[in-house]
């Protein structure tokens, strides 16, 4: 028989651990962990540059600088597995004062994630950046890590249910609090990644960067991996020692 108080805080973590996993999920498969703001452009010259940095940034060979000046100079936005850059719908759109714009999106494979980063953007005779390449491998390899750890979670939750056991609770706590943790930890990764970015690279006048709301999902879901953690511990220790102490009562 499990008490009402132990129920509670199982259902309560269970909603907690579905939130945060639904957040993690939508922020992974999003882009707009950080995004730039470019100013409008002017003159057949730059439009001429600029479509040839579209064509090169959605066609082209995968190369940091030349994906990064594209996100600088068309209102990109990136992500873990996503970049995309704010486009023009149609080829004379300069002549317009209000064109529609339509947003276009390249997915990092998955061997461009494991692409070394250099010293100098687009420079391979600069050097390996071990710092940045590390932190880019991380970023999307910890919510995945991330991932896996709640579904084994739910899978033993699952097994335990069936069993009318309470005993797993506390590994299934344990397994949320490092699933907050990779989560976390991808959130330092990532913002630690674009500032070394922006330090070897120069963006151009007038062009902003700030974070996205894919990136504050991430963020949120942190903590209510954590919360779930505490709450299936506490009644996973509670539970313990009240059966301990009913056990000695019986035994007296």
């Amino acid at each position: 028989m499990v008490d009402n108080r132990y129920a509670t805080a199982l259902v309560i973590s269970c909603v907690l651990s579905v939130l945060a996993t639904v957040y993690l999920s939508v922020a992974v498969g999003t882009q707009h962990w950080y995004q730039y703001t470019s100013p409008p452009v002017r003159g057949e010259a730059n439009v001429s540059e600029l479509r040839s940095l579209h064509d090169e940034f959605m066609d082209g060979e995968f190369d940091e600088k030349t994906y990064s000046d594209t996100l600088f100079r068309l209102n990109g936005t990136i992500g873990l597995w996503w970049r995309c850059v704010l486009v023009p719908s149609h080829n004379h759109w300069y002549k317009e004062s209000d064109p529609k714009m339509v947003m276009k999106c390249v997915s990092f494979t998955l061997t461009q994630q494991f692409t070394p980063k250099y010293k100098e953007p687009g420079n391979h005779n600069s050097g390996e950046d071990m710092l940045r390449t590390y932190l880019w491998r991380c970023q999307f390899l910890l919510p995945l890590i991330s991932l896996g750890l709640v579904v084994l979670a739910g899978l033993i939750g699952f097994c335990a249910c069936l069993c009318h056991s309470l005993s797993p609770t506390l590994g299934i706590g344990m397994l949320h609090l490092l699933a907050g943790l990779c989560t976390l930890a991808t959130v330092c990764c990532y913002l630690a990644g674009m500032d070394l970015l922006h330090r070897v690279s120069v963006l151009p006048d007038k062009v902003d960067g700030s974070l996205g709301w894919s990136l504050y999902l991430a963020l949120i879901s942190s903590p209510l991996h954590m919360m779930a953690a505490a709450l299936l511990v506490w009644a996973a220790r509670s539970h313990s020692q009240n059966y301990y102490r009913m056990t000695a009562y019986r035994v007296a």
